[in-house]
């Protein structure tokens, strides 16, 4: 048996740990095992290569997973630890790490935000030019909810994977949303548009919208929101860089959705206010 510590969680990985009675595997990677108990909810075990999540658990070892773990392995929890095969991981003295970025500071930087984001060469990072992606994208920097549930539901679990590019391009335009629009107006969005998403696609990509829709990021959107405050064009770029690496696809079609509304937004004001 080999016991690992723990670096980092959150306070609904606590609790997953604490109340989940019926937990399984869900799948299997060298640096990751995704967990879900019996309401759902998602638990990932990560290595500090992938590091914090709004669902995370971030080991301190480099374990490869794929050489532990069968796809029914026992399991058994309890607060501060947790029993998967032969791994045994210690949570008690793991750091509490918040996955809400400062919205409140984003939203009141707002426009030096979306000057230097209209400066970035965005072609890169278009999502197809679909009638669904464009009509969520117009829907959210207007604020119209329904127009932006109805976008939702031809997005939702569109593409393959276990966070369909369709998945993708929501989040990225809900965290734009939580940027662009006042703490009120944002979470209505947020919250309505991923409850819409979350059942029609699967398991993983479900729980990361709901993250989403809490107004919680993983670590590299926190990098990447961080480096837009500090105003540094080479950081930002830099950290775009790193979100793209994400998955095949994903990280791309977040960042697809995230520049598509912010975008759309900008020009919004320009027609709005042209000079």
């Amino acid at each position: 048996m080999q016991i690992i510590n723990s670096l980092f969680l959150t306070t609904a990985v606590n609790e997953w740990l604490a109340t989940s009675q019926q937990p399984r595997i869900l799948h299997v990677f060298d640096s990751a095992c995704n967990l879900i108990n019996e309401h759902r909810d998602v638990l990932s075990i990560v290595t500090p290569q992938i590091g914090n999540g709004p669902f995370n658990l971030v080991v301190e070892d480099d374990v490869l997973f794929s050489e532990h773990l069968s796809l029914q392995p026992q399991i058994s929890n309890s607060p501060n630890h947790l029993n998967l095969g032969d791994l045994t991981i210690n949570a008690k003295d793991a750091t509490i790490w918040s996955p809400r970025p400062d919205w409140e500071k984003l939203h009141a930087r707002k426009d030096d935000i979306l000057k230097q984001l209209t400066k970035l060469p965005i072609t890169n990072y278009q999502f197809s030019n679909s009638p669904a992606s464009n009509s969520l994208v117009s829907a959210l920097a207007n604020a119209d909810l329904l127009s932006s549930l109805n976008a939702t539901q031809k997005l939702a679990g569109l593409g393959i994977g276990l966070t369909p590019a369709g998945d993708d391009f929501i989040l990225g335009a809900i965290l734009a949303a939580w940027i662009i629009h006042p703490r009120g107006i944002a979470s209505v969005l947020a919250k309505e548009i991923t409850n819409t998403a979350a059942p029609l696609t699967t398991s993983l990509s479900g729980a990361w919208l709901r993250s989403a829709g809490r107004g919680e990021a993983g670590i590299l959107w926190h990098d990447f929101f961080d480096a837009l405050l500090t105003n540094d064009v080479f950081d930002v770029q830099l950290k775009i860089t790193k979100l793209l690496s994400v998955g095949e696809t994903s990280g791309a079609d977040a960042m697809s959705g995230f520049l598509g509304v912010t975008t759309y937004f900008s020009k919004r004001i320009i027609n709005l206010c042209p000079s």
